[in-house]
C-alpha cells in the first residue's frame, strides 16, 4: 500500500492561488507572485472546492488559456471563486471568463494582438493601476477580447485595438480590501479586476508592480514568504509528522537533495540516514565528491551504495528516454529498500523516504495536483516511482522553485559549492547519452562534460549560467584527425540562463570560450570529432535533451 506523501504545505501563510486554465504561463504567474514574497500555488481550474477553501486564499488569479469562453465544453468559472469573497484577478482568458460569467460579452478580436502593445491607463486612481508610467508596454497574446463589460464594471485601461484592456467592478479608484463591491452590487465579496495582457512575462516591464498592487493593496497580503519563514515552518512540520520515526533520504550531491537532507536533519537530527546510490550514471569524480561532502563537511550519517552493475544492466538496450527515467526511478527505490533492510538490523525500521522533489518536477510530470498542465516528461522521483512503494514520502521542497531551494540552502548554512552546484537530472547521464547507455559512451560524455564545466568556471561564468553540460548525441560525424579520416561522436554543449527552470534561454557564451571548449574536446576526448552548441530556449525545448 502506498502511503500519502508528507509535504511541507504552507497553509498558514498569506496565500494567493492561481487557477490554471491551460496557459503556458500559469507557473510563471506563481513565480512572479512569490517574487512579491507572497506564497502562491497553482491548482487546476476544476479543483474541488474543498481543496481551494482549505488553503484559505487571500486572493485568486485566473490564468490565461487556449480556449474560447463561448465554445462548447470550454472551462467555466468555478462557483467557489466568487463564493469565497476574496479579490480576484483575471488574466487573458481569465478576464474573458469573468466577463462572460458576469453578464458581459466576449467576441473574436477584429485585430488579434500577439506581442507588444502600449497601454493607455484610464483610471490612475485605481489600486491596481497605481504607479504605472505613461503608456506602459505590455505583452498581448489573444484571439478573443471583451466586447462589452459586465454590469457594474468599468474600464481601467485600453490599447488601440482593445477598448477594454483592463477592467474592474465597483467604483473608480477603489482601494481594495474586503467589503469592496464584487459583482456590481454585493458588498459581501472582494474586488474583481482583470487584464487582457500578461503581467507575468518579462515583456511587460511593469508586470511585477501590477502583481504587487494586487497582492498588497487588494488582497492585503503581507510580504512574509521568505527562506527563513519557510525553513522554520518546514522544520516544525517535519518534527510533528515524523515524531520518533526514522527517515531515509536519497542524496545525489545536487542542491535539491542536499537542501532536503539539511532541512530534515535540522528537524530530526540522527533520525535521518542519508543514502547515496552510485548508479554509474554520475559525472566525473561525482561519487567521491558527494561522499566527502556529506561525511566530512556536513557530518551526516551517510550510507554509500554501489549499484552501478544493477542500473547499467537494466538500461542495456534501452533507448527510449521515458523508459530510462522509469527504470532509474524504480531501481532507486529498490536500492533504498534493500539498504533500509540492511540498516534496520542496526537500530530499527525506516518509515519515511525523503526526496528533493521540486515544484517544476511535479508540474512537468502532470500529477493529479497539476493535471491542467500538459505532461512534458516523467521525472524519475515523481511519475517514475513504483506503485507498491513501502515508504511514506517526505518532500519538504515540493512547493519550491529551484532558486527558492537555493535560498533555503543558504539560510541553512550549506556551503556555496553545494548550493550553487550545477544541477544534474535525477537519471544522471542516462538522459544525456542519447540512445543506448553503455560504459564506453558514458566515459566519452564524462570527459567532454568535465572539460566544458572546467572552461566555463575558468572564464568566471559558472555562477551566471543556470545549467551547463554536455550531451552525447546518437549521431556520428565524418572528420579529419591527424591527416586520417575519422567517423566519431558528435557532442552537443548546452548552457542556459534561468531564474526558476520553468523557462530558460540559451546562454550567450563568448565565441572564444566555445571555440576553446570544442578544441579541447576534439583533441582530448577519444572518439569525438565534432562539437555543436544548442541555441534553443525553453520553450520550445526543455533544458535536457531527453
Amino acid at each position: 500500500m502506498t502511503l500519502p506523501p508528507v509535504t511541507v504545505h504552507p497553509t498558514r501563510r498569506d496565500t494567493v492561488v492561481v487557477l490554471d486554465f491551460g496557459s503556458q504561463y500559469s507557473r510563471l504567474i506563481a513565480r512572479r507572485v512569490r517574487e512579491c514574497r507572497v506564497y502562491c500555488e497553482v491548482l487546476p481550474w476544476d479543483v474541488p472546492a474543498s481543496v481551494l477553501r482549505a488553503l484559505h486564499p487571500r486572493g485568486i488569479i485566473l490564468s490565461g488559456g487556449p480556449s474560447s469562453v463561448y465554445e462548447p465544453g470550454a472551462p467555466a468559472l468555478p462557483e467557489v471563486v466568487l463564493e469565497l469573497g476574496v479579490p480576484v484577478l483575471g488574466i487573458c482568458y481569465g478576464m474573458q471568463l469573468l466577463a462572460h460569467a458576469l453578464g458581459g460579452r466576449v467576441e473574436p478580436s477584429t485585430h488579434r494582438e500577439y506581442g507588444h502593445a502600449n497601454l493607455e491607463v484610464l483610471d490612475r486612481g485605481h489600486a491596481l493601476m497605481r504607479g504605472l508610467p505613461d503608456r506602459p508596454a505590455v505583452w498581448m497574446s489573444h484571439g478573443d477580447q471583451v466586447a462589452a463589460l459586465p454590469p457594474g464594471f468599468h474600464a481601467l485601461a485600453r490599447t488601440t485595438t482593445s477598448p477594454f484592456a483592463a477592467m474592474s467592478n465597483g467604483p473608480a479608484g477603489v482601494d481594495g480590501g474586503s467589503g469592496a463591491d464584487a459583482r456590481g452590487g454585493s458588498s459581501a465579496g472582494g474586488p474583481i479586476v482583470a487584464m487582457q495582457f500578461h503581467p507575468e512575462v518579462a515583456h511587460t516591464p511593469q508586470g511585477l508592480l501590477l502583481l504587487q498592487n494586487f497582492c498588497y493593496t487588494l488582497c492585503r497580503c503581507e510580504p512574509t514568504w521568505t527562506p527563513g519563514s519557510f525553513m522554520a515552518e518546514a522544520v516544525e512540520r517535519i518534527r510533528t509528522q515524523v515524531g520518533s520515526g526514522r527517515v531515509l533520504c536519497g542524496v545525489s550531491g545536487g542542491v535539491d537533495s542536499s537542501v532536503a537532507a539539511a532541512l530534515i536533519h535540522r528537524a530530526v537530527g540522527d533520525q535521518l540516514t542519508c543514502v547515496f546510490v552510485d548508479h554509474g550514471l554520475l559525472r566525473k569524480d561525482e561519487a567521491q565528491t558527494v561522499v566527502r561532502t556529506f561525511r566530512e563537511h556536513l557530518g551526516f550519517r551517510l550510507s554509500h551504495v554501489d549499484a552501478r552493475e544493477d542500473f547499467l544492466s537494466r538500461l542495456r538496450g534501452v533507448t527510449d528516454p521515458e523508459q530510462k527515467r522509469t527504470i532509474v526511478g524504480e531501481r532507486f527505490i529498490r536500492a533504498f529498500e534493500r539498504q533500509a533492510l540492511a540498516l534496520e538490523q542496526e537500530s530499527g525500521p525506516f518509515t519515511y523516504l525523503a526526496q528533493g522533489t521540486l515544484y517544476p518536477d511535479v508540474i512537468e510530470s502532470a500529477t493529479p495536483e497539476s493535471r491542467a498542465a500538459s505532461k512534458i516528461k516523467t521525472h524519475h522521483n515523481v511519475g517514475g516511482l513504483p506503485k507498491d512503494l513501502s515508504f511514506q514520502l517526505i518532500e519538504p521542497l515540493r512547493y519550491l522553485f529551484k532558486d527558492e531551494a537555493r535560498a533555503v540552502g543558504t539560510e541553512l548554512g550549506l556551503p556555496e559549492e553545494i548550493v550553487w552546484r550545477d544541477p544534474s537530472p535525477g537519471p544522471g547521464l542516462a538522459v544525456r547519452v542519447l540512445g543506448e547507455v553503455t560504459e564506453e559512451r558514458l566515459a566519452v560524455l564524462r570527459e567532454a562534460d568535465a572539460i566544458f564545466v572546467e572552461e566555463v568556471k575558468a572564464a568566471g561564468l559558472y555562477r551566471s549560467v543556470g545549467q551547463v553540460f554536455a550531451v552525447l548525441t546518437d549521431s556520428r560525424s565524418t572528420g579529419v584527425q591527424g591527416d586520417y579520416r575519422s567517423y566519431g561522436h558528435v557532442v552537443a554543449l548546452r548552457a542556459i540562463t534561468t531564474d526558476d527552470f520553468m523557462t530558460a534561454d540559451w546562454a550567450r557564451l563568448p565565441y572564444e570560450l566555445l571555440g576553446a571548449v570544442a578544441t579541447r574536446i576534439a583533441n582530448e576526448v577519444k572518439g569525438v570529432n565534432r562539437v555543436v552548441y544548442d541555441v534553443t530556449s525553453k520553450p520550445p525545448a526543455t533544458i535536457e535533451w531527453e
